[in-house]
């Protein structure tokens, strides 16, 4: 199995560079303009910087760029980490939810990556505007300013069947999360059942990348500790902030694994509503966790959110999602305990793989 981090800020590339050096093979770059640095000048500055790393988008927001732009980005990647370089192409809660917009929908991402995967292998194809449709192709290759070969690979974020399925249809793998993501086998029968409808099959390569939510405990260690909530709580609360839009809009009932504080949470989150909502719900992201939040983490919840366990608990975890055909997982901490995190989990877990 391979492991990745996770870097949105420029002025933290020396973290890919630490990944790098404890043997984390894979850098997924943050794309959420509001929110974070600049996701191609980050790209570019992590592959300045590493010699070995794998640098992608994680996750491209279909929504935020045209097409050719994204692969253009993409291609300069490439020319300053030839062979290192992939891209994976999501939806975008986070991102279009704090523009006040919804995020991509699965048939507008299968013309965007049908454009963009074109592109990238060095082919002209027919790009659809509102001026019509025109073949487009990249020119000038000779002069060197963008890279082809190797062609980056694409790989598709998704939670749900029809993005899981769209993976399977047109991409060289699929990223998902866990829990929201289903478990790999459920996800990969939706890939299964993309690539079966267009007469696809799928390549022996085809990769299978979670963002996890890993909490590596101490012995005797209560899941209410101050530690545990402040390393494991950003991330829940983030898959909460998810979950909020989601139930919103489908008018589905949330998934059993929040329903135990799901109603305290909604009624939480409408007291404090105000017109900026969609951009405070989501500052957060990844990165910090409230206080008036934190008597949500319960240890069910925790539970229910994280791989979880004294390190050789982990090994068996992860090793089990590799059996089942998981090939990477990444994790993004908080800012604060980036270091100490991903140094215990390559120390304790890692080198026990």
């Amino acid at each position: 199995m391979e492991f990745g981090v996770s870097v949105g800020h420029i002025t933290a590339v020396d973290f890919a560079q630490h990944g790098e050096r404890l043997g984390f093979t894979r850098c997924w770059v943050t794309d959420s303009p509001l929110l974070r640095s600049n996701l191609f000048a980050t790209m570019a500055a992590v592959a300045a910087k590493t010699k070995t790393i794998h640098i992608g988008t994680g996750v491209a927001v279909c929504g935020m760029r045209l097409a050719p732009e994204a692969a253009n980005g993409i291609a300069t990647i490439n020319a300053l980490a030839p062979g290192r370089t992939f891209a994976i192409f999501g939806a975008g809660n986070t991102a279009m939810r704090m523009l006040g917009m919804r995020p991509t929908g699965a048939r507008a991402m299968r013309e965007y990556v049908r454009v963009v995967r074109a592109l990238l292998h060095g082919e002209e194809v027919e790009y659809k505007s509102d001026d019509g449709s025109h073949p487009i192709r990249f020119t000038s290759l000779e002069q060197k300013h963008v890279q082809l070969e190797p062609p980056p690979p694409i790989h598709i974020a998704g939670n749900g069947p029809l993005s899981q399925a769209l993976a399977g249809e047109i991409a060289d793998g699929l990223c998902t999360t866990i829990p929201r993501g289903g478990t790999i086998g459920e996800a990969m029968s939706h890939v299964r059942r993309g690539a079966a409808r267009v007469g696809r099959t799928l390549p022996h390569d085809f990769y299978t990348a979670a963002m996890v939510n890993v909490l590596m405990l101490e012995p005797g260690e209560a899941l209410t500790s101050p530690r545990v909530i402040a390393e494991i709580g950003p991330a829940i609360m983030t898959n909460f902030h998810y979950l909020v839009d989601w139930v919103r809009e489908t008018g589905k009932e949330p998934p059993a694994y929040v329903q135990p504080v799901w109603n305290d949470y909604t009624a939480f989150l409408k007291a404090k509503a105000s017109a900026d909502s969609h951009l405070t719900m989501h500052a957060s992201h990844y990165a910090t966790v409230t206080p008036e939040e934190t008597r949500f983490l319960t240890p069910d919840i925790i539970r229910n959110f994280c791989i979880i366990g004294q390190p050789a608990e982990l090994v068996e975890q992860l090793k089990q999602l590799e059996r089942e055909g998981l090939n990477q997982i990444t994790f993004h901490p908080p800012f604060a305990q980036r270091y100490d995190l991903m140094e215990r989990f390559a120390e304790q877990v890692m080198a026990k793989m």
